[in-house]
């Protein structure tokens, strides 16, 4: 690195440093997304105006999430932008504080955090509701709402809203908008061979969750499902404890797997999807005007993200085929081949219908949903 990016680096760190030390995280961390630390004027400006903001706020929301805030370029959390929409749409009333990167945890903690009211607002996967509104976990039922559009269609329907949120907020939370990311997608690591079709899949391990779903799936398709936990799960990749797995590619580029793999194909099964909730208590306390300001700011954010998909995808895929690894698409008849031997339509699912929905007419009714376009367009792969 030349003299001026060590510098340029030093004042930047200077200035994090500075800003964080007085107490204002959220204004180093703003500053820091905006490109603003590299100037010490700009980096004040920012945290003056958000100790004005804050000042000004009859509220201030914690927001945490498991993400640093560039992660959206390649999976797109839209944090900043979730956080500017609810300070705005409010007027002013709601100042929010950023805890991103996982500083206070990730997954079913921050969803623990959430219900117990120690922070307002959280982003975690939609399974992470599962334990509190096992419908939710209908999710993972594969090529029930795999492709982006379907669940999209899905999640913002009257069905989804009238059968799934009573349960949630029954749990406490309050499901503020849902976060598209991308279809999880079959990932093989370096030195294996592409999987076009479930025949491709035989003696594959397969690193899977805990989901029961998840692992009764892989076996329909053909591979050996092999439980992983997700923080030792590049090291099994690497060494060939499992030999292929299934995050999003915009997750696969955020956590560092772009250098293990060989090939990717997109199956799209099942969506790899996020949600924002709050503490229903908190959201409830707000005056009503305040209320409505945090549900259109949802309503804001979710079109961003919406929009940002494609991009983000873009992104995460031209990273990774610098590091060699080649993506595949699917034609609708191989899709089909898919479908046809893992999909939810098989009587293997029914069980989990009935376990999840409550019924097979509740189950018929979030499939007539997922089925049914919307007012909400994304693109799929």
């Amino acid at each position: 690195m030349d003299r001026d990016k060590l510098e340029l680096a030093s004042e930047e760190r200077r200035n994090f440093l500075k800003l964080a030390g007085s107490g204002s995280f959220t204004a180093a961390v703003v500053a820091g997304a905006g490109g603003l630390l590299w100037s010490s004027e700009a980096s004040a400006q920012t945290a003056k105006e958000e100790r004005e903001r804050q000042a000004a706020a009859d509220h201030t929301m914690t927001l945490a999430t498991a993400y640093v805030l560039g992660a959206s370029r390649s999976y797109p959390i839209m944090q900043l932008d979730l956080k500017e929409n609810i300070q705005n749409a409010t007027n002013g009333k709601i100042y929010v504080k950023l805890a991103p990167g996982g500083q206070l945890g990730a997954g079913g903690a921050l969803v623990q955090a959430v219900q117990a009211g120690t922070i307002q607002c959280a982003q975690h996967s939609l399974s992470n509701f599962a334990p509190f509104a096992s419908a939710a976990d209908l999710i993972n039922m594969p090529y029930f709402c795999g492709s982006n559009q379907r669940f999209t269609n899905l999640v913002t329907s009257d069905a989804w809203k009238s059968e799934v949120h009573p349960k949630i907020e029954a749990a406490g939370f309050k499901a503020l908008f849902y976060i598209n990311i991308d279809p999880r997608v079959v990932a093989v690591r370096k030195g294996g061979n592409a999987v076009i079709t479930p025949g491709d899949m035989s003696g594959v391990k397969f690193r899977v969750p805990g989901s029961k779903m998840l692992q009764q799936y892989y076996r329909m398709v053909g591979a050996n499902p092999t439980p992983v936990a997700w923080g030792e799960t590049p090291s099994a990749i690497k060494q060939g404890v499992a030999d292929a797995l299934d995050p999003s590619v915009g997750a696969l580029f955020v956590f560092g797997f772009k250098d293990i793999l060989s090939h990717v194909t997109f199956t799209q099964a099942v969506p790899d999807s996020q949600v924002y909730s709050m503490n229903l208590e908190w959201f409830n306390s707000l005056p009503a005007d305040v209320q409505e300001g945090v549900e259109f700011a949802g309503e804001l954010t979710a079109h961003q993200n919406l929009a940002k998909v494609p991009s983000a995808r873009a992104y995460a895929m031209a990273e990774l085929v610098k590091s060699g690894v080649e993506f595949h698409s699917l034609s609708d008849d191989q899709l089909g081949e898919w479908q046809a031997a893992g999909g939810y339509q098989r009587p293997e699912w029914d069980e989990f219908k009935v376990e999840l929905a409550g019924s097979m007419d509740t189950f018929a009714k979030l499939e007539a949903a997922a089925g049914t376009k919307g007012r909400y367009y994304v693109h799929d792969a």
